[in-house]
């Protein structure tokens, strides 16, 4: 049996951090977020910030056209100029992710892992989102901005998200196509939302959850 791994694609604000910490908490499994960005830049060399810059998004330059840069699983070497290249970064990270995949069962939020997986068979691609009034509400509680501002936070976020989705996977990143479940936060209780991907599990990939 190979490792399990489960990716969380997630809107903002739509609670698909809390719905991955809580799903790796009932699972006993790791979960990867922007720890994602600090094992990248030691296995490197890179620093964290240069990461940090382009994570989940893409740099813009008003003079120059956006490039897309699909991900076919190869990079530049450390002697090579592009090494910190935006599209080498990437490269470095995805490497990471397939790193993870390989020796561990675990939960991966973003960073395009869905994508970056897509040849493994066990992986079970997620999508979380809601309604845009639960994610303000959630935002609310979290940061005081009034709602015109986390309208604006929310649209900039998930915009970077998609744009950067779409320059290295060539997808939608709303698309439902791309992931096995999409689940909408707001339907019911995190435990309940738990309770249907752990159902899930059970048919696509039986004998898992029994070998905890």
């Amino acid at each position: 049996m190979g490792r399990l791994v489960i990716t969380i694609a997630r809107g903002y604000g739509s609670g698909g951090r809390t719905m991955g910490r809580l799903l790796a908490e009932e699972l006993g499994i790791n979960y990867y977020d922007r720890e994602l960005v600090r094992l990248a830049s030691d296995k490197s060399g890179i620093s964290e910030a240069m990461f940090g810059e382009v994570d989940e998004r893409v740099k813009t330059n008003p003079f120059f056209p956006r490039v897309k840069r699909t991900y076919h699983g190869t990079g530049a070497g450390p002697d090579s100029g592009n090494f910190a290249s935006e599209e080498n970064l990437f490269h470095l990270q995805a490497e990471v992710i397939k790193e993870l995949a390989e020796t561990e069962d675990c939960i991966i939020i973003g960073r395009c892992a869905d994508y970056v997986l897509k040849d493994n068979p066990n992986v079970i691609r997620l999508y979380c989102y809601a309604p845009l009034k639960d994610c303000m509400e959630r935002e609310r509680a979290l940061s005081g901005l009034d709602d015109s501002e986390i309208i604006r936070k929310i649209e900039r976020i998930d915009r970077n998200r998609a744009e950067y989705y779409k320059c290295y996977t060539g997808r939608n990143w709303n698309d439902a196509g791309n992931y096995d479940l999409c689940l909408n936060t707001t339907s019911m209780s995190y435990p309940d939302l738990i309770s249907v991907v752990k159902s899930y599990i059970k048919v696509h990939h039986p004998g898992w959850l029994e070998s905890r």
